[in-house]
This record gives structure tokens, sequence and C-alpha cells, in this order.
């Protein structure tokens, strides 16, 4: 791991918790378009608001990285922070807006 991460800092939880869902949505995107599909076209299998949550998941993997095996508190709640927003987000665009 870089020693830019190995920092127990509060912004860099948020940064990585923001952008980690961000860089998997276009991840996705970029793969599709390789293949010739349009953007996202598994949906016939996999529903939005389940895709959504996949991204929001995303954050578990670091999130316990960070609190278990670095004891880097900070940073993990950080991390928590910018999941629960997602969530929260996520909760009212599917759910209070329909």
């Amino acid at each position: 791991m870089s020693k830019f991460f190995k920092r127990d800092q509060f912004g860099l939880g948020i940064i990585m918790g923001v952008l980690l869902p961000v860089i998997l949505l276009f991840l996705i995107y970029f793969v599709n378009a390789l293949f010739g599909r349009p953007p996202l076209s598994f949906h016939a299998f996999i529903r939005n608001d389940t895709f959504q949550l996949v991204c929001i998941a995303v954050n578990v993997l670091p999130f316990r990285q960070y609190m278990i095996k670095y004891k880097f508190d900070k940073t993990g709640r950080g991390m928590l922070i910018s999941t629960f927003a997602y969530a929260i987000l996520y909760v009212v665009v599917n759910y209070l807006l329909k």
C-alpha cells in the first residue's frame, strides 16, 4: 500500500468513501462500452437499485482494512460517514422520490 494511503486522516476517509463507488460506476461503464454493449445493458438481470447498492457496498472492503488491520479510526470514520451519506441518498432517490 502506498505511503499516501497509510495515514489516519478523516478527510482521506471521506475522499476515498466518495470516490470508490464513482470509480466502480465508471469502470462498469467503460467495460460495457469496450464490449460494444449499451451502458449497463445487464439491467435485464440486475435491477438498477441493486446495482447502486453494489457500488455503495464497495466501501466495505477498504473500511474493514483500515479499521481492523491498520487501526486507523479517523480514516475509517470518514469512509463510514460517506457510505452513510450514499445510503441516505439511495433511500431518498429510490423510495421517497418515486
